[in-house]
């Protein structure tokens, strides 16, 4: 079993913002979720990483590597899908994907022809492989980059936000294909979403404010909070009321009704029904408890 072991990260940039505090987390094979609001730390996380950034202080090694002073070696074993991809829209998906696979090191043509098609069938663009990337959809793209990625089979693979934007026909096909990806490899899915972590991850952590909040497994971190996970249908002009009153943990309107879960160790009456807990329940549970 292949494991990244990352120790005591820290870096904060030259405006003072702390993206990374003593940041310790061990991955294991298969798809790890590192889920964050918006400006959590996620993607300085993601980045140093994939030898892109440099870290302040603090250690990471995966199969024997040190990832922060050996990256070309961490490079020949290394997929990387960033946030935002950039790719030449003139051109075909075949002729960048055999150009970046030239660029890896396969020089022989045959060779080079046999991964790209391999790769190409792989993420479902056999047949798209003529167009050209702008006409791409947002899925075809998310699937190229994964295509770009896997190029030289490697054992440590990133993925950034993936399923932002993605209709759910593509976000499904998209998680197939992680599935696929993640079972002999450390795949870490980096995102917001709690629901690509849900459906495709045993083991994740919640970073906030460049700190680690929470890393456990799913299915406990669930039953955790099993009875103490509350539903109430309100009037949204009283929520104010209930949250001074309540531990809120979040809001959602639904058919234009607005409902309340809520976290608590005793019966709160007035109404609430006790619920199973979600990941989303989780989630927002331990970012109230850390602000």
């Amino acid at each position: 079993m292949m494991e990244l072991s990352i120790n005591n990260l820290s870096k904060t940039y030259a405006n003072g913002v702390v993206a990374l505090d003593d940041v310790s987390l061990t991955i294991p094979t298969g798809l790890f979720g590192l889920l964050g609001p918006n400006g959590a730390g996620k993607s300085t996380l993601m980045r140093t990483i994939a030898t892109l950034q440099e870290a302040d202080s603090g250690e990471i090694t995966f199969e024997g590597i040190d990832v922060l002073r050996q990256k070309n070696e961490v490079k020949k074993m290394l997929g990387y899908l960033p946030q935002s991809f950039g790719f030449y829209p003139k051109d075909t998906g075949y002729n960048l994907l055999d150009h970046f696979t030239l660029l890896k090191g396969v020089k022989d043509k045959k060779e080079r022809e046999a991964k790209v098609e391999e790769l190409l069938k792989r993420v479902n663009l056999w047949n798209e492989r003529k167009q050209k990337l702008g006409t791409y959809s947002n899925g075809m793209r998310q699937r190229f980059g994964i295509a770009q990625a896997l190029i030289g089979n490697p054992k440590l693979i990133i993925v950034d936000e993936p399923t932002a934007g993605l209709d759910p026909e593509e976000r499904v096909r998209f998680h197939n294909l992680l599935s696929e990806i993640g079972e002999n490899v450390v795949v870490i899915l980096s995102t917001h979403i709690v629901d690509d972590v849900s459906d495709l991850c045993t083991n994740m952590a919640i970073i906030d404010k460049g700190r680690i909040i929470l890393k456990e497994n799913i299915f406990e971190a669930v039953f955790h909070l099993k009875g103490n996970i509350w539903e109430k249908e309100i009037a949204k002009v009283n929520l104010a009321e209930y949250e001074e009153k309540y531990d809120v943990i979040s809001t959602r309107l639904f058919a234009g009704k607005t409902f309340i879960h809520i976290h608590s160790e005793a019966n709160p009456e007035n109404g609430f029904m006790s619920i199973e807990p979600s990941l989303e329940d989780v989630y927002f549970y331990h970012l109230n408890q850390a602000n």
